[in-house]
This record gives C-alpha cells, structure tokens and sequence, in this order.
C-alpha cells in the first residue's frame, strides 16, 4: 500500500457525479502507539477445531476496537499492514483459514466451515479483555471472500468490512466465468492444492504460470492437478464435476443471493481496479447491499475503482499506459477513516462522502458519483455491421448507432486445437489495457471498429451485449470484447463478456444462467445476452475509435469449449470444430449497450 496524502482538485459537474476526486482520508488516527505481537496462538471453534493466529495490540493496558483479517496464504504475510493498524490504536488479529499453514481441519477453498469459522473468530476477538467489543475486517482477494461470508452469518461484534479486489459468486467469475473455466483459477488451484503454497519452479503462482500453455491443452481437464504434480485434490475434482451452480457445493458457500445478502448487518467499503480479474464482485456487491442489505447501515455500501489490476493501488503504470500520480491514492489511510467512524466512533464525516469513486482513464482523472451505474448514463446501442467479411483486422466490420437492415452474416471456423490467443497475464490478470493487434489479423475472429471520433466518447459503467449467432456444433463459446483503437493503431483491451453456449437461458432472452444447462441445436439462430463481467471507465479520445471483437477463444485466459456438446466439458478428450455465424440484419440487430457519460 502506498502511504501519502492525495490532494484534492476540484471540478464543477453534474450534480449526480459530483467532483474530480480521490478518496480523501482526511484526518486519522495518529500513529503513537506502540506494538505488542502475540504468535502463534491457538483458537477453538465451535467443531473442536483450532485456528492458528497473530495478534498484533497496541502496548498498554485499554481496551481497542479489532480487525480480523483471515487469509489462506500464511498469516505472517499480513504483518506490515497489521503493525500499521496497531500503530493507530486498533488491534489487529491475522488468522490462517482453516486447513491452512498452522490451523486445523481440511483445506476446502468453498468449505461452510469457513463461514461459521469467521463468526467464530468474530466473537472471540469481541470478549478478550484487549478489545472494547467492536470489530471490523480487511483484506484483499480470497480474503475479501471471508469477509463477506462471515458477515453473512451476522455476528453481533461485527461493525463494518473492507472487502478488497473481493470476488462474486464462484460461477460468475472463477473458477466459472458465465460457465467457463478461466485459466487463473487453474493456476491458483494449483498453488493451493495442499496445506501451503505448492511451489515448482519460479515466476508468478508457484511457477504454473511458466508452463499453462502445455498445461491447459491436456486433456481432461479434471487432471489438470496430476499433470501439475500437486497431488490429489478432492476440491479441484469437485469444481469441475459440479459445472452447473445448483449443486449442493456451491450453494452452500454462495453469498450474493438476494436471501443472503439480506443476513448482511453492516456497512461494506469495497475497492477493484478495472483489470482486476475479480472486479465484477465489487460492484456487484455495492449494488446487492444497496437492495437487499439487512440494515440501513448494511445499505451504506461504498465503492472505490481505479486503473489498476489485482494488484490495486501500486503504481500509476499499467503494462504501457501511465495513468499519472494521482492514480495511486493513499488507501489505508482512507480505510483507517472508514474504521474509525465506525470502529472507534469518530464523526469524521466519512458517511457523507459521495459513496462511489472512480477513476476514469483516458482523462486520467477521478470522479466521484451518487450511485452505481452513474444516473446520467445514457444506454447507447452500438450495432454490427458489415458486407460478410469482418474477419480479422483486415476485414470490412463496423460498429454504428444506426440499426442494420438487410444485411449477411458473418462467419468464421473456430478450431480448439488452434485457439486465439489472450495477452499475457500476470498472477492472473491481464495487467491493463495490452495491445491486441497481433491477434486481430486471424480469421478466427470478428472485428467491428467505428470511424474516427470527432469528439471525445466517455464510457463509465456496465456493458451488455445481445449477439444473434448459430454454432454448428452443439456447445461452443461467444466472447465479446471493448478494444480503444489510438491514433498509431495500438488496440488497448479493456474489458470483456464471455457466455457457455449451453448456459444460455432459453426463458430470459438467452442471459447467463449458472445453475443449468440448456440445448442447443446445431445451425439455429439463437439470442444471447451477454453482460461484461468487468466494466470500464474510459473516455475515447478524439481521433480515437471504437472496437469490438467476437471470437469463441480467448487462449489461455479461458480454458477452451472442445465444442462436443457435452454436459461436462470438463470431463472430455476429443473436440469439434465449429462454424459460426454471427447475425446483423434487420430481424437480427446484434449490438452492444455502451455506458455513455453526457459531455461535460
């Protein structure tokens, strides 16, 4: 985390986004305590087991508010940031999840058990005679998702949380993006297979990272983990026989239904970077708190997103873009705010900040907003078009505001032993907006471009598409994605949808239903309404274009559709070629709903 004041600049808008502005800590606990550490102690929950933690207090005799924070990855990893909480009159308690480093019990990634297990830890820390009976909790990715599971089981001692980079539901992301198995849930399966960090080799996830290329195409899927030489893991063979969410498995860990996230008591403070390979969780959880949240305090959601990965908040560039020094914020600082007011019980205002900030790249600048999606937002269709030939950079695709008429189809031959590749990522994440020209000049995928702006295009905000396509095969993959097309024809990804043909949802216009397969049939037109995981926030510049690309690959990001037809893919040795056809006529407008922000 980066430590340093971030000073405002202040801009007159629209009275719904309010001010070009960071999230400002303002004045917060000064650091003048000293720090007492405690290893290694042992807690019981409530089945015998016993949870391993650290526990870092202010030195003194005083009761202070507490911070829990329980992660899988060795709880000595948090220390820094714990001494820096202590420091300013908080006692922080670092727990290893159950099965994990020093605490009892089998490691299951999407266990119950740790839902009852943060409950547990919760009211623990709240009767130790060091603390005054107030808790919150932190902590980034996985630990995000102890957060939220523990808050939906309501502990009474628990005041607020500081979900991080924190992920939806396991079908909506990883290691299911709408029905497809996404490359970094592979490699982080892999790292985490045993009790600690499994480690072959060097580089990034234990070294899987070197060799996923090889890896990914052996098949069946589900020996992946033998391939890798991690051992057996019950859980990894669970996560691909169970392919559909209405399993036992997953229902038992979920925690965005509307019924659980009305269990939820307490305010949240969430942060995602817009090429965070995790971000829809945090806007989807804004948006669930701010509607089911069991609490008026519960419905007090806020949220913070910036140009960064999973790695949020660590420098101002991503891969070749530099999005300027205020594009780093000082974020613990504005969290120790956060626990303050509601830890501590100091009114210092936090509540009346604007409850949504973002940063908007292109500008390189923040804004701040009354709600999310931002309530000016114009939903703009932008429609395919093209004379049959969108094939590749090359081809003759365009993207308008104008509906299409009479117009032919556009098709291309997606083989799955020959897939298109994805840009290079980092401990799972493609690292910013990576140059994708490269790959555009295969004929495997569609390319629809707008002409040159005129004037600046500014999109903030979720993204859906409807596609009206046709597969030869019976299964098979759609994926969409936002590309911004610079003068010097560098063609920065930004976000993408992808959908699992068979998860298409016969009975809702073809939308993403996890929780079951459907049928298609070979050479039919079917509808499918594909929303972006990750949204943007990005102003096109004048002179800049528009593009958008369909494949049915995305290589080794996404694991591939071998295109059979089968109910578990997972489970398959042979693939299928595929032809298909994607639709732009009159009776077929396939488009996309971009978020445009009126000029301002």
């Amino acid at each position: 985390m980066k430590y340093f004041l971030f000073v405002l600049t202040l801009i007159t808008f629209s009275p719904a986004s309010l001010l070009a502005q960071a999230p400002n800590p303002g004045r917060i606990s000064a650091a003048d305590h000293k720090v007492v550490e405690l290893h290694n102690q042992k807690v019981s929950m409530r089945d015998g087991m016993s949870i391993a933690l650290d526990i870092y207090r202010p030195a003194g005799d005083g009761r202070f508010p507490a911070i829990l924070c329980q992660t899988p990855y060795g709880k000595g990893t948090m220390a820094v940031r714990a001494r820096w909480f202590a420091q300013r009159g908080y006692v922080v308690i670092n727990s290893d999840v159950r099965g994990r480093f020093g605490s009892e019990g089998e490691w299951d990634p999407f266990s119950p058990l740790h839902k009852s297990d943060g409950y547990d830890l919760v009211e623990w820390v709240a009767k130790q005679p060091w603390c005054n009976g107030r808790v919150g909790t932190y902590g980034q990715s996985y630990l995000g998702w102890t957060q939220w599971w523990t808050a939906t089981q309501a502990p009474p001692s628990l005041k607020c949380i500081v979900p991080e980079v924190a992920p939806p539901d396991q079908f909506f992301n990883g290691p299911y993006q709408n029905g497809v198995l996404v490359g970094w849930a592979m490699d982080w399966a892999a790292l985490m297979a045993n009790r600690t960090m499994n480690v072959v080799g060097k580089g990034a996830y234990g070294g899987f990272a070197e060799t996923r290329d090889v890896d990914y195409r052996r098949l069946p899927y589900i020996d992946l983990a033998k391939h890798r030489g991690v051992g057996h893991a019950k859980w990894f063979e669970t996560w691909i026989r169970q392919n559909t969410a209405d399993g036992d498995y997953w229902r038992a860990i979920a925690y965005q239904t509307p019924e659980q996230s009305a269990r939820v008591q307490v305010p949240s403070l969430g942060i995602s970077g817009w090429f965070d390979a995790n971000f829809s969780g945090t806007p989807s959880n804004y948006l669930a708190m701010k509607q089911h949240g069991g609490t008026p305090e519960a419905r007090q959601a806020r949220m913070v997103i910036g140009p960064w990965n999973h790695q949020i908040n660590l420098s101002p560039k991503v891969d070749y873009a530099d999005f300027g020094a205020s594009s780093v914020i000082d974020w613990d600082g504005y969290v120790c705010r956060w626990f303050d007011y509601h830890l501590k019980q100091i009114d210092n205002g936090v509540l009346k900040d604007p409850p949504v900030h973002v940063f908007i790249m292109g500008r390189n600048e923040w804004r701040t907003a009354s709600d999310w999606p931002l309530p000016e937002t114009q939903w703009t269709k932008y429609f395919l078009h093209s004379a049959g030939k969108a094939n590749g950079s090359g081809g003759d695709g365009t993207l308008s505001i104008n509906a299409p008429a009479d117009e032919p189809p556009d098709g291309y031959t997606y083989d799955p032993t020959d897939p298109m590749p994805s840009p290079h990522f980092v401990n799972g994440h493609i690292a910013g907006p990576r140059d994708v020209r490269r790959a555009e000049t295969r004929s495997d995928v569609l390319i629809y471009t707008t002409p040159v702006l005129e004037e600046e295009v500014e999109l903030v905000g979720p993204i859906t598409a409807k596609l009206f396509a046709a597969t030869s095969a019976r299964d098979t993959d759609w994926m969409i994605r936002l590309i911004d097309v610079h003068p010097d024809g560098t063609a920065a990804f930004l976000c993408e949808g992808v959908m699992r043909a068979r998860h298409r949802d016969p009975e809702n216009e073809g939308a993403y239903n996890p929780s079951r397969l459907s049928t298609i049939e070979p050479n039919t037109i079917y509808p499918y309404t594909i929303e972006f995981w990750r949204a943007t926030g990005n102003a096109f510049a004048k002179g800049h274009r528009l593009r958008i690309e369909i494949s049915s690959s995305f290589f080794p990001y996404y694991l591939r559709n071998l295109n059979t037809g089968a109910d578990n893919v997972g489970l398959e040795t042979d693939s299928v070629v595929a032809k298909q056809t994607v639709y732009h006529d009159r009776d077929h407008a396939s488009h996309i709903v971009l978020p445009v922000i009126p000029r301002r």
